[in-house]
């Protein structure tokens, strides 16, 4: 593989920020520091793109209801992914570096659990995360996808706007049959033929 080919994505954000000190704490997670310390925020992608990451990922992953209500998220949802996308951008000009901002689009219902996975909530979930980042990002990145009809339900609410779609799963704990398996039991081959 070339040096032009390599992909350096960047750590975590959450464990990154709960490691500074930033403000931190369930169910909110990394969200909290958008709001109460964008500026720690900004430092980490700094740090990361200093590293050597040439991709930062948007802090928007906690930016859902799971982890931060219902109402808050109807309410600040979008501006919260937007700031986001901001602070990602921001870090990126600041750098001079080429680097890309991958805007993190995380499981709409939690983390790990495929299911309480509602594709009738699909639409209303995903529609403010993408409005808010899209003006900030280079591609999409769709993180911890714990299913496949979740990764797919996903990426058909993406906007037709020319970004790349990356794609990652997360897989069981658990091994029951020797075959690598998705947190829905489906086998990892058929979600690799899914992002294929």
């Amino acid at each position: 593989m070339s040096a032009a080919s390599t992909v350096i994505l960047d750590g975590g954000m959450g464990r990154e920020l709960q490691r500074r000190g930033a403000p931190f704490r369930q169910p909110e997670w990394s969200a909290l520091a958008l709001s109460e310390a964008p500026q720690a925020v900004e430092a980490v992608h700094a740090a990361y793109i200093e590293s050597g990451a040439n991709v930062i990922t948007s802090n928007s992953y906690a930016v859902v209801p799971f982890h931060i209500g219902e109402a808050r998220f109807a309410e600040e949802g979008q501006a919260l992914a937007a700031l986001a996308g901001e602070l990602a951008r921001r870090a990126v000009q600041a750098s001079g570096k080429a680097v890309r901002v991958a805007g993190s689009l995380p499981p709409l219902f939690g983390s790990y659990r495929p299911d309480l996975f509602d594709a009738a909530r699909v639409t209303e979930l995903l529609a403010p995360l993408v409005n808010g980042l899209a003006p900030h990002v280079d591609l999409w990145l769709a993180e911890t996808q714990s299913s496949i009809v979740e990764a797919r339900a996903i990426h058909a609410g993406l906007p037709q706007d020319g970004k790349p779609f990356w794609l990652s799963f997360t897989l069981k704990d658990e091994d029951t049959d020797e075959v690598p398996r998705l947190r829905s039991g489906e086998p990892v081959a058929e979600a690799a033929a899914v992002a294929a």
